[in-house]
Protein backbone atom coordinates (compact mmCIF):
# COMPACT_ATOMS: atom_id res chain seq x y z
CA UNK A 1 0.00 0.00 0.00
CA UNK A 2 1.89 3.42 -1.37
CA UNK A 3 -0.61 6.10 0.01
CA UNK A 4 -2.14 6.84 -3.83
CA UNK A 5 -5.25 5.68 -2.69
CA UNK A 6 -7.52 8.63 -1.76
CA UNK A 7 -10.53 9.54 -0.23
CA UNK A 8 -12.08 10.33 -3.40
CA UNK A 9 -10.89 7.53 -4.96
CA UNK A 10 -12.21 4.87 -3.11
CA UNK A 11 -15.48 6.15 -2.06
CA UNK A 12 -17.48 5.61 -5.49
CA UNK A 13 -16.14 1.78 -5.18
CA UNK A 14 -18.06 1.14 -1.93
CA UNK A 15 -21.37 -0.47 -1.71
CA UNK A 16 -23.16 0.54 1.94
CA UNK A 17 -23.99 -2.18 3.02
CA UNK A 18 -26.79 -3.61 5.75
CA UNK A 19 -28.33 -7.23 5.06
CA UNK A 20 -28.29 -7.79 9.07
CA UNK A 21 -32.00 -9.81 9.91
CA UNK A 22 -32.43 -7.00 12.72
CA UNK A 23 -32.29 -4.38 9.94
CA UNK A 24 -34.99 -1.36 11.01
CA UNK A 25 -36.57 0.84 8.78
CA UNK A 26 -34.71 3.46 10.85
CA UNK A 27 -31.90 1.61 10.27
CA UNK A 28 -32.32 1.35 6.39
CA UNK A 29 -33.07 5.30 5.87
CA UNK A 30 -30.26 6.19 7.45
CA UNK A 31 -27.80 3.93 5.54
CA UNK A 32 -29.20 5.92 2.07
CA UNK A 33 -28.79 8.82 3.90
CA UNK A 34 -25.38 8.26 4.84
CA UNK A 35 -24.82 6.83 1.47
CA UNK A 36 -26.06 10.10 -0.25
CA UNK A 37 -23.78 12.22 2.27
CA UNK A 38 -20.99 10.35 1.52
CA UNK A 39 -21.09 9.74 -2.21
CA UNK A 40 -21.19 5.87 -2.09
CA UNK A 41 -21.58 4.24 -5.39
CA UNK A 42 -24.54 2.17 -3.61
CA UNK A 43 -26.70 0.81 -0.97
CA UNK A 44 -26.65 -3.05 -0.53
CA UNK A 45 -30.14 -3.88 1.34
CA UNK A 46 -32.02 -7.44 1.20
CA UNK A 47 -35.43 -7.37 -1.02
CA UNK A 48 -38.04 -6.00 1.15
CA UNK A 49 -35.97 -2.58 1.53
CA UNK A 50 -35.97 -1.64 -1.83
CA UNK A 51 -39.19 0.15 -1.95
CA UNK A 52 -37.78 1.91 0.67
CA UNK A 53 -34.44 2.73 -0.32
CA UNK A 54 -36.42 4.03 -3.62
CA UNK A 55 -37.96 6.95 -1.92
CA UNK A 56 -34.91 7.90 0.12
CA UNK A 57 -32.56 7.87 -3.10
CA UNK A 58 -34.73 9.60 -5.37
CA UNK A 59 -33.22 12.11 -7.17
CA UNK A 60 -29.61 10.88 -6.31
CA UNK A 61 -27.05 9.24 -7.85
CA UNK A 62 -26.39 6.66 -5.03
CA UNK A 63 -28.08 3.04 -6.76
CA UNK A 64 -29.81 0.31 -5.19
CA UNK A 65 -27.94 -3.19 -5.10
CA UNK A 66 -30.28 -6.05 -3.48
CA UNK A 67 -29.12 -9.66 -2.72
CA UNK A 68 -31.06 -12.92 -3.85
CA UNK A 69 -30.88 -16.12 -3.51
CA UNK A 70 -29.06 -14.57 -0.33
CA UNK A 71 -27.34 -15.96 1.63
CA UNK A 72 -27.22 -19.97 1.01
CA UNK A 73 -28.16 -19.71 -2.64
CA UNK A 74 -30.13 -22.93 -2.27
CA UNK A 75 -33.60 -21.46 -3.75
CA UNK A 76 -34.43 -22.67 -6.90
CA UNK A 77 -33.55 -20.97 -9.90
CA UNK A 78 -37.54 -20.07 -10.65
CA UNK A 79 -37.84 -18.30 -7.58
CA UNK A 80 -34.52 -16.39 -7.67
CA UNK A 81 -35.47 -15.22 -11.23
CA UNK A 82 -38.52 -14.57 -9.70
CA UNK A 83 -37.28 -12.56 -7.00
CA UNK A 84 -34.73 -10.77 -9.29
CA UNK A 85 -37.33 -9.38 -11.68
CA UNK A 86 -39.30 -8.05 -8.71
CA UNK A 87 -36.37 -6.54 -6.96
CA UNK A 88 -35.46 -4.47 -10.48
CA UNK A 89 -39.13 -3.28 -11.06
CA UNK A 90 -39.01 -1.94 -7.36
CA UNK A 91 -36.07 0.00 -8.44
CA UNK A 92 -33.14 -2.13 -8.03
CA UNK A 93 -29.76 -1.25 -10.45
CA UNK A 94 -27.83 -3.96 -9.33
CA UNK A 95 -28.06 -7.42 -8.45
CA UNK A 96 -25.68 -9.91 -5.60
CA UNK A 97 -26.97 -13.18 -6.74
CA UNK A 98 -25.48 -16.48 -4.78
CA UNK A 99 -24.63 -18.96 -6.90
CA UNK A 100 -26.17 -22.78 -6.06
CA UNK A 101 -23.32 -23.92 -3.68
CA UNK A 102 -24.40 -27.33 -3.76
CA UNK A 103 -24.10 -27.69 -7.55
CA UNK A 104 -20.91 -26.22 -7.31
CA UNK A 105 -19.80 -28.29 -5.08
CA UNK A 106 -20.77 -31.62 -6.99
CA UNK A 107 -18.88 -30.02 -10.13
CA UNK A 108 -22.21 -29.76 -11.97
CA UNK A 109 -21.04 -26.61 -13.54
CA UNK A 110 -24.07 -26.45 -16.47
CA UNK A 111 -26.60 -26.36 -13.73
CA UNK A 112 -24.52 -23.44 -11.86
CA UNK A 113 -23.85 -21.32 -15.06
CA UNK A 114 -27.76 -21.77 -15.86
CA UNK A 115 -28.86 -20.80 -12.36
CA UNK A 116 -26.97 -17.62 -12.77
CA UNK A 117 -28.19 -17.16 -16.63
CA UNK A 118 -31.80 -17.03 -15.84
CA UNK A 119 -30.64 -14.45 -13.11
CA UNK A 120 -28.91 -12.50 -15.72
CA UNK A 121 -32.16 -12.66 -17.99
CA UNK A 122 -34.49 -11.78 -15.26
CA UNK A 123 -32.74 -8.48 -14.14
CA UNK A 124 -32.24 -6.82 -17.56
CA UNK A 125 -31.57 -3.88 -17.75
CA UNK A 126 -29.62 -4.38 -14.25
CA UNK A 127 -26.69 -6.09 -13.38
CA UNK A 128 -25.85 -9.12 -11.91
CA UNK A 129 -22.73 -9.99 -9.30
CA UNK A 130 -22.50 -13.49 -9.08
CA UNK A 131 -21.45 -14.56 -5.31
CA UNK A 132 -19.03 -17.51 -5.59
CA UNK A 133 -18.67 -17.95 -1.21
CA UNK A 134 -14.79 -18.54 -1.61
CA UNK A 135 -14.89 -19.83 1.73
CA UNK A 136 -16.67 -23.05 0.41
CA UNK A 137 -14.69 -23.77 -3.03
CA UNK A 138 -11.37 -24.88 -3.78
CA UNK A 139 -8.92 -23.06 -5.85
CA UNK A 140 -10.14 -25.24 -9.17
CA UNK A 141 -13.56 -24.85 -7.88
CA UNK A 142 -13.00 -21.05 -7.49
CA UNK A 143 -11.74 -21.09 -10.78
CA UNK A 144 -14.47 -22.89 -12.50
CA UNK A 145 -17.06 -20.52 -10.47
CA UNK A 146 -15.99 -17.46 -12.62
CA UNK A 147 -16.00 -19.10 -15.68
CA UNK A 148 -19.42 -20.15 -15.16
CA UNK A 149 -20.35 -16.61 -14.14
CA UNK A 150 -18.69 -14.74 -17.24
CA UNK A 151 -20.24 -17.60 -19.34
CA UNK A 152 -23.56 -16.85 -17.72
CA UNK A 153 -23.33 -12.66 -18.59
CA UNK A 154 -22.90 -11.36 -14.88
CA UNK A 155 -21.18 -8.53 -14.96
CA UNK A 156 -19.16 -8.70 -11.82
CA UNK A 157 -17.59 -12.17 -9.79
CA UNK A 158 -17.62 -11.34 -6.47
CA UNK A 159 -16.19 -13.18 -3.12
CA UNK A 160 -18.72 -13.13 -0.37
CA UNK A 161 -21.76 -13.14 1.31
CA UNK A 162 -20.33 -12.43 4.57
CA UNK A 163 -22.44 -14.41 5.64
CA UNK A 164 -20.18 -17.64 5.79
CA UNK A 165 -16.99 -19.28 6.86
CA UNK A 166 -14.88 -16.17 5.72
CA UNK A 167 -14.94 -13.44 4.00
CA UNK A 168 -12.77 -11.71 1.07
CA UNK A 169 -9.16 -12.04 1.25
CA UNK A 170 -6.18 -10.70 -1.41
CA UNK A 171 -5.45 -14.39 -2.65
CA UNK A 172 -8.83 -14.79 -3.64
CA UNK A 173 -8.92 -11.28 -5.65
CA UNK A 174 -6.20 -11.55 -7.40
CA UNK A 175 -7.06 -15.27 -8.87
CA UNK A 176 -10.94 -13.75 -9.96
CA UNK A 177 -9.21 -10.83 -11.50
CA UNK A 178 -6.99 -12.93 -13.14
CA UNK A 179 -9.50 -15.72 -14.30
CA UNK A 180 -12.17 -12.98 -15.27
CA UNK A 181 -9.44 -10.87 -16.95
CA UNK A 182 -11.39 -7.99 -18.88
CA UNK A 183 -14.89 -10.14 -19.10
CA UNK A 184 -16.15 -9.17 -15.94
CA UNK A 185 -15.11 -7.16 -12.82
CA UNK A 186 -14.41 -7.96 -8.99
CA UNK A 187 -16.41 -7.24 -6.19
CA UNK A 188 -14.55 -7.33 -2.97
CA UNK A 189 -17.20 -8.25 0.37
CA UNK A 190 -16.77 -9.74 3.22
CA UNK A 191 -14.81 -8.65 6.59
CA UNK A 192 -13.86 -5.37 4.71
CA UNK A 193 -13.59 -3.28 7.84
CA UNK A 194 -10.70 -1.02 7.49
CA UNK A 195 -9.12 1.51 5.01
CA UNK A 196 -5.60 -1.27 4.32
CA UNK A 197 -8.43 -3.92 3.65
CA UNK A 198 -10.20 -1.51 1.31
CA UNK A 199 -6.88 -0.66 -0.49
CA UNK A 200 -5.61 -3.99 -0.59
CA UNK A 201 -8.64 -5.48 -1.94
CA UNK A 202 -8.12 -2.46 -4.93
CA UNK A 203 -4.98 -2.97 -5.36
CA UNK A 204 -5.42 -6.86 -6.01
CA UNK A 205 -7.84 -6.00 -8.58
CA UNK A 206 -11.01 -5.21 -7.04
CA UNK A 207 -13.51 -2.64 -8.68
CA UNK A 208 -15.98 -2.67 -5.44
CA UNK A 209 -15.87 -2.94 -2.16
CA UNK A 210 -19.02 -4.33 -0.19
CA UNK A 211 -18.75 -3.40 3.38
CA UNK A 212 -20.83 -2.42 6.15
CA UNK A 213 -18.18 -0.05 7.68
CA UNK A 214 -17.54 2.26 4.69
CA UNK A 215 -17.99 4.95 6.61
CA UNK A 216 -14.98 3.96 9.20
CA UNK A 217 -13.18 3.50 6.20
CA UNK A 218 -14.08 7.64 5.00
CA UNK A 219 -12.64 8.38 7.94
CA UNK A 220 -9.56 6.29 8.30
CA UNK A 221 -9.11 7.65 4.49
CA UNK A 222 -9.27 11.27 5.66
CA UNK A 223 -6.74 10.36 8.60
CA UNK A 224 -4.23 9.67 6.64
CA UNK A 225 -4.70 12.50 3.80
Amino acid sequence: MDGKWTREMIVPTIDHTLLKATATEEQIKMLCAEAKQYGFKAVCVSPYWIPTCAGELAGSEVLITTVIGFPLGANSTEAKADEARRAVAEGAREVDMVINIGRAKMGDWGSAREDIAAVVKASKPAIVKTIIETCYLTQGEKIAACKAAVAAGAAFVMTSTGFGTGGATVEDVLLMKEVVGGAALVKASGGIKTYEDAVAMLEAGASRIGASAGIAIMHEAELLA
